[in-house]
């Protein structure tokens, strides 16, 4: 576990696409190999944290040599050589492995799921038309408040479900909305509290705003957050269907809602690379299991999905933005010195990185894969190069 999580911290490689070289410096790692005989169990992560100080470079040296069949792919059994070209390193397949060739193998991952699956979140973001037609438990066996594993739990709204199908149990948690601030044009995030029958809770969180909003005018809704906390077999169905809560999980209480049971949430492996570009100013919107700060393999929501162009192993870089202060030397009187025109912005400050693992339209969640202080909200996100 230590060696998997030093691994989290130190070493991430991106995608083995033909990528357009960044403008970066790269920097061999010291007493690096010349050549290297890829080994089972390998993953991209190790290869690039051989040959690099920083792997988040490796497009810059990975030249894939047309000759070879499947050039972007790694198997175990290839050879890989350094050289250079025009005094810039350069990292390519020199010998294939004969295996590839007589059986099926597989080539090797960048991120393995089972390295990183126990960190990861079965969060999920709704819109409010999925939500409002989502069944939902509507009582208890014997009229408990709780519902544990060997339980039964009755829910409505379970239409054209079969005897033995299998449901998650997820409970909302917060409804997450943006709008820029009247005077900076910086987002001012939403975190409102929220239960399918009640709605949401209106208030502002997030930086704490001399504000609090009693509508949604003006904000964008991002979504509604469900977390998954148990799941259930069904062995009646009616109106209400019968539920028999599974051994895995917490415990139900009505108004939580069922949505089909996904065996395989998350991506098999993850291919962290650098975004092309960041959506307009992205931040991180929530810490989850926490109120504003989190660090190495916390879960945080962002602001930007699918429609921004987010993908899953995407990895950014996290940053503080730099106060707004009063120039205490040139402007003493503190009323003028506080006008916004004569404050001066303090630079933003690098806290980590996050991989982005998970993907809804206008919501993402990553995992901190390394910090040098703690995550916040609001803190914004650019590409990992650019430090």
């Amino acid at each position: 576990m230590a060696a998997m999580l030093k691994k989290l911290l130190t070493v991430c490689a991106a995608t083995f696409l033909t990528v357009a070289g960044f403008a970066a410096a790269v920097d061999l790692s010291e007493g690096h190999p010349d050549t290297y005989v890829v080994k089972k169990g390998d993953t991209l992560w190790d290869i690039a944290g051989r040959f690099l100080d920083s792997p988040w470079l490796w497009p810059e040296i990975w030249q894939a040599n047309p000759q070879i069949e499947n050039p972007h792919l790694i198997y175990p059994g290839d050879v890989l050589s350094l050289a250079y070209l025009g005094g810039r390193p350069v990292l390519q397949v020199t010998k294939r492995s004969p295996e590839v060739r007589r059986t099926a193998l597989d080539p090797i991952p960048a991120v393995p799921l089972s390295e990183i699956e126990a960190f990861l979140k079965k969060l999920h973001v709704l819109d409010r038309e999925d939500y409002e037609r989502m069944p939902y438990v509507v009582g208890l066996e014997e009229n408990r408040l709780r519902g544990a594993a060997g339980q039964v739990a009755y829910v409505r709204n379970l239409k054209g479900a079969e005897p033995g199908e299998m449901f998650a149990v997820v409970r909302p948690t917060v409804r997450y909305a943006v709008h820029p601030h009247p005077a900076t044009d910086e987002p001012r995030l939403r975190r409102d509290p929220w239960t399918a029958g009640e709605g949401a809770r209106t208030y502002e969180s997030g930086r704490v705003w001399a504000y609090f909003a009693a509508s949604d005018q003006g904000f964008e809704v991002l979504g509604y957050e469900v977390v998954e906390i148990a799941a259930g077999q069904v062995t009646r169905t009616g109106d209400p269907s019968t539920l028999l809560l599974a051994n895995d999980g917490r415990e139900v209480k009505v108004g939580d809602l069922l949505m089909p049971l996904d065996p395989l949430p998350f991506d098999l492996s993850f291919h962290p690379h650098a975004p092309d570009r960041v959506p307009p100013d992205m931040r991180v919107l929530a810490v989850a299991d926490a109120v504003f700060y989190g660090g190495p393999r916390d879960v945080v929501a962002l602001t930007a999905g699918a429609r921004d162009g987010v993908e899953n192993g995407q990895v950014y870089a996290i940053y503080h933005p730099g106060d707004r202060i009063r120039d205490e030397v040139r402007h003493p009187n503190r009323i003028r010195g506080n006008l916004p025109s004569k404050q001066v912005k303090l630079p933003d400050e690098f806290v980590g990185h996050v991989m982005v693992f998970r993907t809804f339209d206008k919501v993402s969640y990553g995992l901190v894969m390394d910090g040098i202080r703690p995550a916040r909200v609001e803190d914004v996100l650019r590409r990992p190069v650019d430090l």
